[in-house]
């Protein structure tokens, strides 16, 4: 199957300096470093070829203000001549940070302690139907067996 990344940036191109935006995105967390994509983001190039930049803060704005040259030089390496002929830095959105996923963070399910197998086949008794009994066990055992330290929330 043919990647559509190709096609994508080859549309994108007709729009002169507006179609480098995905490669812009692409190498910005690289150029910048992690500190400096958590609190600024491309927003949009101009017409002009003007990088639109919102940061989280003023003092942000500012201060990569003052570091444009660097930040153009870390750039450049990456887009070439589709590089953004200026940038403006101000206040605006950011993109939420991704989520790290349950499982990522729980790691692998403890194995039930016998005094929970005890207490969860309690709780179950009174359910008729077999199946749904055992799954109810299983997840009150596993739900008694954790601390309240392993719970995310």
């Amino acid at each position: 199957m043919e990647r559509l990344t190709s096609n994508v940036k080859q549309e994108l191109s007709r729009f002169g300096a507006q179609g480098a935006m995905p490669e812009l995105v692409e190498a910005w967390p690289d150029a910048v470093g992690p500190m400096v994509a958590a609190n600024a983001w491309p927003a949009r190039i101009a017409r002009d070829g003007t990088l639109h930049v919102n940061t989280s803060s003023a003092a942000w704005a500012f201060e990569l203000g003052q570091l444009a040259p660097e930040i153009a030089d870390k750039l450049a390496a990456r887009l070439g001549e589709r590089m953004p002929k200026a940038f403006r830095f101000a206040v605006g959105h950011l993109p939420e940070p991704p989520s790290p996923t349950l499982e990522a963070d729980r790691g692998a399910v403890p194995e039930p302690t016998a005094e929970a197998l005890r207490a969860a086949a309690e709780l179950a008794a009174g359910i008729e139907d077999e199946e749904l009994r055992k799954r109810v066990e299983r997840a009150a055992s596993l739900g008694l067996s954790t601390t309240p330290d392993d719970h995310p929330f």
